[in-house]
């Protein structure tokens, strides 16, 4: 217990899945949690959950990450609630079309402006918030898929790839600046969450999990936890002298 003890983050797309879990992982460890998701009802749900288990760590706000002044004034409010800010985690984003030739344009932007944009505009206006309260430490959530490609996977593979470059970039710009903030992504492949409603068809769940379990050499879809464990690390001091690296949690998918 108490791995970041006195830690203040940021989580977006809290309301569920890995953000759910991740604020939740991050209170039990003793750290202050606001949980920014446009389902303002759900962050709140989600936030009371987490301050049933630990009173007064955890608070929600309603955050579009894809509007840069819903950003500045989300950030403001984290930072009156907490007390101040030194974990941001962008884990907000969502899937979307297919290969080059059978993804329309729109779905291009959506894709790039909630899974990329997002990510420049949470490590644009929180540094400043960071700075005060460092050391710090930033965390994006990008995917398996930033990291190897898909024929059928055109607009998510290039954003999250560039979630995978733009980390190295802030890490480089913050250690440049010496403000002692940290900047680090992580890859997960295919994670039981209620993303992969969206991805079952015609098959139930469990169908759609064994399917993509043999996708995987250890031979299981992950679970939220895995992930959360990680942004634990990157969050916590323990992982101080990392900055600009990835965390592949795919069981095995990439050494293939």
């Amino acid at each position: 217990m108490g791995r970041v003890d006195g830690k203040m983050a940021f989580i977006t797309g809290a309301a569920q899945g890995l953000g759910q879990a991740t604020a939740m992982k991050l209170a039990e460890e003793g750290a202050k949690v606001t949980l920014a998701d446009i389902n303002e009802a759900g962050a709140k749900a989600a936030a009371e959950e987490i301050n049933a288990k630990y009173p007064g760590r955890a608070f929600a706000v309603q955050l579009d990450v894809t509007q840069e002044e819903q950003w500045k004034a989300a950030l403001e409010q984290a930072v009156s609630q907490m007390g101040g800010l030194n974990v941001l985690v962008n884990n907000a984003g969502i899937g979307g079309g297919t290969t080059v030739e059978d993804t329309d344009f729109a779905t291009w932007k959506k894709v790039m402006e909630v899974d990329a944009d997002s990510v420049f505009l949470g490590c644009k206006y929180a540094i400043a918030h960071m700075v005060p309260h460092a050391p710090g430490s930033i965390v994006n959530i990008s995917s398996i898929a930033g990291l190897i490609a898909g024929h059928n996977m055109a607009a998510y593979n290039a954003a999250k790839a560039a979630v995978w470059l733009l980390s190295k970039s802030v890490a480089l710009h913050c250690a440049k600046r010496g403000y002692r903030i940290r900047s680090n992504s992580v890859h997960p492949t295919f994670v039981d969450t209620p993303i992969l409603d969206g991805m079952a068809g015609a098959m139930s769940r469990d169908e759609l999990k064994q399917k993509l379990a043999r996708q995987v050499p250890l031979g299981v879809v992950g679970e939220p936890d895995d992930v959360a464990y990680a942004v634990l690390f990157l969050a916590s001091d323990e992982s101080k002298f990392i900055t600009g690296s990835e965390i592949k949690i795919d069981g095995g998918i990439s050494a293939m």
